[in-house]
């Protein structure tokens, strides 16, 4: 006898978002809701298995591996929770990494990732490596990296979960500065983090319940 096929999980269903640049979208919802799956289908970090991903009137799903990851690596800024810096590199080299990939010259990528740190206000801590930072310097030198190749969208996980209340604040104002030239669609399950967004998509069990115009 041949072992049984696993059971199909359907994590989103039926969800259409459309997001503007200039605009913060929270997503809000329970774990297991399908927040991380939007931010990673939005990301082209996957693709549906049914409908399409449309990005800049692109659709994801018509793309190769590497011409997905071309596309993230140019248009795509992502924050997670958990900072995700290399440990062995100064400020400055974790928010340059991108700009590596991109094939940057080396002075061109030493002043674009001193005026971002410089911007999110760390121009004191750029040569400081993740273990001399606070918490909220390590989540501000990874907006930073987000910003290294000027994305037109930046995805942030739970950009809050690791922070104290006070710091958290100083990393949503620099969300809110950073959202006015380019999309921003935040996962949290933090009230005050999907306070600044200006609207809220609510999911539960892979569906839209509903989108809700934040508190203002």
């Amino acid at each position: 006898m041949g072992r049984p096929e696993p059971p199909s999980v359907t994590a989103l269903d039926k969800i259409s978002v459309a997001i503007d640049a200039g605009e913060i979208v929270g997503l809000a919802g329970p774990s297991g809701s399908g927040k991380s799956t939007l931010l990673h289908l939005l990301a082209g970090l996957e693709t549906p298995t049914a409908g399409t991903v449309q990005f800049q009137d692109q659709d994801l799903e018509t793309l190769s591996r590497r011409e997905r990851i071309r596309l993230r690596l140019e248009h795509v800024g992502i924050i997670f929770q958990h900072f995700h810096l290399v440990d062995s590199l100064s400020a400055r080299a974790n928010v340059s990494l991108p700009l590596v990939e991109l094939g940057m010259g080396t002075r061109k990528r030493r002043e674009r990732s001193e005026a971002l740190l410089t911007r999110v206000g760390l121009e004191d801590r750029i040569s400081h490596r993740p273990g001399e930072l606070s918490g909220g310097e390590q989540q501000r030198v990874a907006i930073a990296r987000a910003l290294a190749t000027d994305p037109t969208l930046i995805i942030a996980d739970e950009p809050t979960g690791e922070l104290d209340t006070e710091t958290g604040q100083r990393v949503l104002e620099e969300f809110k500065r950073i959202a006015t030239d380019r999309a921003v669609v935040l996962a949290s399950h933090d009230q005050p983090t999907l306070e600044i967004a200006d609207r809220i998509v609510q999911l539960r069990d892979g569906t839209r319940v509903e989108a809700t115009q934040a508190d203002t």
